[in-house]
């Protein structure tokens, strides 16, 4: 267990707090690019802070305090300018780094203009997503993953707006044992009273999990497994300090998928599901398919106001839920099996030692060769997919995206939802 205040180093992340220091140093992702198409502005709330995401009338990006230093009305009604964005309260004018340009009924004052200033951080977009820098200058390259620069992709994002700390989320990546009782047992549990017998749970004989160049890989050895077998031979990544990639098919059915637990504030969490999905060979793929990120809300109740534990991910968000906003971790009793959560808490702190030594944390890039393209280590023969592509798609967030059946078509030929679920 943790002291109270070794919990709160560890899960608050507003300005100036330890924990949002070392957010700070890593590009955070926003949203998607096509959000953006068909309106100039966006309200933002990320690591403590009230944003507002906008284009001016060149097409560049900027992200600035929401309230205007003039009178404090928000931005997101704001006009855009071909430099920048105009309050609509009073006309002030502000740049992409927060510069004021204008006053416009003010005398010409240059002192009072730069006094003025608001706060501003860059921007840049990456496989359809757009990433934001909070932290000092110089900022650091905006790394390059696999699955973000895959060409030719499908590309689409499941969102949820989650009223949890982001760290209870990243620690769920770091205890493969769920996955047996979790995703395993409960659904075997729920899939009972409906009369329905399925056995999709495997006993875990080992775990383990070793630190690389961007974080940490997690493995594990299932019953019935060689150790020549992928989940305990490559695992899979915890991209430091809040991503997990998972494992990534194979030849015939290549994809890329990660989950992004961005911090909104300390008791609300933007979880991503961003999926890269690589055509089959010679698949006739139609256009509106790779033109853009195609992006969806993922629900965790019902109209009820019930848990969604019908998939994956939704058994996922129910867990993380109901341990309360900040999980008391005070209170917990680990276990042997708990030994990822134990490394990941004590990477955490070293790295946030390393912030506050003036020093890059782990994983920040600067060498551009390095960032042509960074290939993560992954499993791709893995054993939560084996019963078959659609099948496990269906069983996940995915099955709420617009372009589902597309993608399992083009995956496993004509199968209706119906067939893949069988």
């Amino acid at each position: 267990m943790l002291t109270a205040e070794q919990n709160e180093s560890l899960t608050r992340v507003s300005p100036g707090t330890p924990m949002g220091n070392l957010m700070r140093r890593y590009w955070q992702p926003i949203g998607a690019a096509s959000e953006l198409e068909n309106r100039w502005t966006r309200r933002v709330r990320l690591l403590g802070e009230d944003l507002v995401l906008f284009r001016n009338r060149q097409g560049k990006l900027g992200l600035i305090a929401e309230q205007c230093p003039h009178r404090r009305a928000s931005f997101a009604h704001g006009i855009p300018t071909e430099d920048g964005i105009r309050c609509p309260y009073h006309g002030w004018e502000f740049d992409t780094q927060g510069k004021c340009l204008s006053q416009p009924n003010e005398p010409d004052n240059c002192a009072f203009r730069d006094k003025v200033a608001t706060d501003a951080y860059p921007v840049e977009e990456l496989g359809g997503l757009l990433f934001a820098y909070m932290g000092p200058e110089p900022r650091p390259l905006l790394p390059r993953f696999d699955g973000f620069v895959a060409q030719g992709a499908i590309r689409m994002m499941g969102r949820a707006l989650l009223p949890v700390n982001w760290l209870q989320i990243m620690e769920n990546s770091l205890d493969p044992i769920h996955t047996e009782w979790l995703h395993g047992h409960h659904y075997e549990f729920l899939k009972e009273q409906e009369g329905v017998k399925v056995a999709i749970s495997a006993k875990h004989e080992k775990i383990a999990f070793n630190e690389f160049e961007f974080g940490i890989t997690k493995h594990r050895l299932l019953a019935g497994h060689s150790e020549d077998s992928d989940d305990w031979r490559i695992g899979h990544p915890i991209v430091f300090p809040n991503m997990l990639a998972v494992g990534n098919g194979d030849e015939a059915s290549r994809y890329y998928s990660f989950q992004i637990r961005v911090p909104v504030d300390d008791e609300h969490t933007l979880h991503l599901w961003y999926n890269a999905y690589m055509p089959p060979q010679g698949a006739d793929v139609p256009k509106h398919l790779t033109d853009k990120v195609h992006v969806y809300d993922v629900p965790f109740k019902d109209e009820h106001g019930e848990f969604i534990v019908d998939n994956v991910d939704g058994q996922d968000m129910m867990a993380w839920v109901t341990q309360g906003a900040i999980a008391d971790r005070t209170r917990e009793n680990l276990g042997s099996t708990d030994q990822g959560i134990a490394i990941y808490r004590r990477v955490l702190r070293r790295e946030m030692k390393k912030v506050e030594q003036g020093e890059d944390p782990m994983g920040i890039v600067r060498d551009p060769a390095r960032n042509v393209r960074i290939d993560l280590p992954n499993e791709r023969k893995k054993h939560h997919n084996s019963d078959g592509f659609a099948s496990f798609m269906l069983r996940t967030h995915a099955k709420y995206s617009p372009i589902a059946q597309d993608v399992v078509r083009l995956f496993d030929g004509q199968r209706t939802e119906e067939e893949a679920t069988q």
